[in-house]
């Protein structure tokens, strides 16, 4: 399996089948980060984590408190597709791997200020698109 990201014209193949994708929030400047595994053709929420609270962000029912990060598991069922705003006003997104973290606009070179970040997972005919996290190949490391 492997994550596609797709704004407008420009795309990227990532290979790998689980990630993080982490945040700062614009206003409380509170990290959030959420874990992601590619399943059966969809993306499934893991875990989610809140490095502190704010003004409207609260953790919700349930949430568990470790070494001052909330700790939960969304009612999200899987998703199809992941639509994020690449916006000047706010921090970008970050994607994670075991191996690397690194902005995820960084994998889409070119990309417009409020273009949105389409990631999905990939079908058969997006993977003759060249796979790549940064320089780093996650397939041949051995590594998800």
């Amino acid at each position: 399996m492997s994550l596609c990201l797709a704004a407008g014209a420009v795309s990227a193949v990532l290979a790998i089948e689980s990630f993080t994708l982490t945040w700062i929030h614009s206003i409380e400047k509170i990290r959030w980060e959420e874990d992601w595994r590619i399943e059966a053709g969809a993306l499934v929420l893991t875990e989610a984590r809140i490095r502190g609270t704010g003004a409207g962000m609260e953790p919700p029912a349930g949430s568990e408190l470790r070494n001052g990060v909330w700790h939960y598991r969304p009612p999200l069922p899987p998703q199809q597709a992941l639509r994020l705003t690449h916006s000047p006003h706010a921090g970008g997104y970050t994607i994670c791997t075991p191996i690397l973290c690194s902005p995820l606009a960084d994998h889409l070179p070119g990309i417009p200020d409020n273009a949105i970040i389409e990631a999905y997972p990939c079908k058969e005919n997006d993977v003759s698109m060249k796979a790549n996290v940064g320089s780093i190949d996650v397939e041949r490391s051995g590594r998800n």
